[in-house]
């Protein structure tokens, strides 16, 4: 769908300068969703992996985010092996709703309710990122950390724009329940992809 260098605006790699492959196909259908143009699999340009590699603006042994959509809808194996093959970290944001394929430096998961996640990719997430709507998302949020490794880092990353709920987890859930980190969207607030 498109590919851009920028700094990863979001969880435990904030700030850390990325280049994105935004795939297309999304069938989990987030009402939240920023990128909702991504949702159709077909209507975007078919890429062959040496152009997408060619084409990767990343400082060696750089970071690659494959993102989406949803990524697990694709077999990531081929593109993600030539990536290490040239020096970068593959890194992948997921909601984990299919199978994961590829092989992964960092694995961001990010579960949805509408579509929930594999049970295999509990084991393999670096990254336990819940984007938090209202107070209700707070239970699937722990519901999902109960089921990730003890090393797997948790985040809470309030709906871009609820301030009400931005306070909240800020003021009352965090302070509480230490395990979790706080995610923001720092590129919204920046103004940049």
């Amino acid at each position: 769908m498109e590919a851009f260098l920028t700094q990863q605006g979001e969880g435990f790699h904030t700030g850390s300068t990325a280049y994105f492959i935004r795939l297309g196909g999304c069938d989990v259908g987030c009402h939240w969703c920023d990128t909702t143009d991504s949702w159709k699999i077909q209507g975007h340009p078919t890429v062959q992996i040496q152009k997408i590699i060619a084409d990767v603006s990343a400082p060696k042994n750089g970071i690659v985010v494959v993102t989406g959509g949803e990524p697990t809808m694709h077999d990531m194996t081929l593109l993600t092996q030539e990536l290490q093959s040239v020096g970068y970290k593959t890194h992948i944001e997921t909601a984990g709703s299919y199978d994961l394929t590829g092989v992964w430096d960092w694995i961001c998961l990010s579960p949805k309710k509408p579509v929930p996640p594999k049970a295999a990719i509990f084991g393999m997430a670096d990254e336990l990122k819940i984007v938090i709507h209202n107070r209700n998302d707070l239970r699937w949020a722990e519901e999902n950390a109960a089921r990730v490794t003890p090393t797997c880092k948790l985040y809470l990353q309030p709906e871009w724009g609820k301030e009400e709920e931005m306070k909240m987890v800020i003021e009352q859930y965090l302070k509480v329940h230490p395990k979790w980190n706080l995610s923001v969207q720092i590129h919204k607030h920046l103004g940049i992809r």
